[in-house]
């Protein structure tokens, strides 16, 4: 049985604060749970509607509850699977690591962004992903959930970006409203691409640091397009190239 101690940890679990102290967060939905029992994250507890308690192949303590019991407890609009508490992996220290595609984050706030942005790079190959300090939290209910599972992949770092790149040695691609057309752009196996903030882009003091700027052509009227669409974009070009 689920205690009332238990209750009131999954949901202070929401909060940034509450994650910090416990050092857990929380996995919901059935998708994720899956991706998690596959994943080498240590399990606290999870808690699971009956019917899909039934369908986990798994020696983990799994509480029963209603699925209106289950949707007081978490985040989600619709969840009539399963919430599972999990210990936070150790932080991971930005090193200068020259190879590969390194996808860098610059203020990127909205956690369903970040979730998604996860996902890409994990259907696009790209094995790691540094965020400035500032960008929203791996941890938080709604990146984990917007990732489908990716996060048990790919993991994000978080550093101080003009630091890192005072040290860098790689080509650095920047997204900007203007830039070179990324369909006729040669891009290196090894380079960075920096993404950013959904209404102010790259950071200015970060600027110094872009190699060379680019932007997806736009063809008809919109002003932007949303963060993780672009990151998408870019790296099917990428990738082509």
């Amino acid at each position: 049985m689920l205690t009332k101690a238990e209750t009131k940890l999954i949901r202070s679990l929401r909060e940034k604060k509450h994650r910090a102290e416990t050092g857990l967060f929380l996995v919901e939905g059935a998708k994720s749970v899956e991706e998690l029992l596959r994943s080498n994250f240590a399990i606290s507890f999870i808690v699971a509607t009956d019917a899909f308690a039934k369908t986990l192949k798994t020696k983990m303590r799994v509480e029963t509850v209603s699925a209106d019991e289950l949707a007081k407890l978490g985040t989600l609009e619709a969840n009539d699977a399963a919430i599972a508490v999990v210990k936070q992996k150790s932080a991971q220290t930005a090193e200068q690591k020259n190879q590969g595609l390194i996808l860098v984050l610059d203020e990127v706030k909205d956690p369903g962004n970040l979730g998604t942005i996860i996902r890409i790079a994990d259907w696009y190959g790209v094995k790691r992903i540094l965020a400035s300090k500032g960008t929203a939290d791996f941890y938080n209910a709604k990146t984990i959930a917007a990732s489908m599972g990716s996060f048990t992949r790919i993991a994000v770092e978080y550093a101080d970006l003009a630091e890192f790149f005072s040290k860098n040695t790689l080509p650095v691609f920047g997204a900007y409203l203007g830039g070179e057309n990324v369909h006729e752009m040669k891009f290196p196996s090894d380079g960075i691409l920096v993404m950013g903030n959904e209404s102010n882009g790259i950071s200015a003091h970060l600027e110094k640091f872009i190699t060379k700027k680019i932007t997806i052509p736009r063809y008809g009227s919109a002003e932007s397009l949303n963060v993780a669409i672009a990151t998408a974009v870019i790296l099917d070009n990428w990738k082509r190239k």
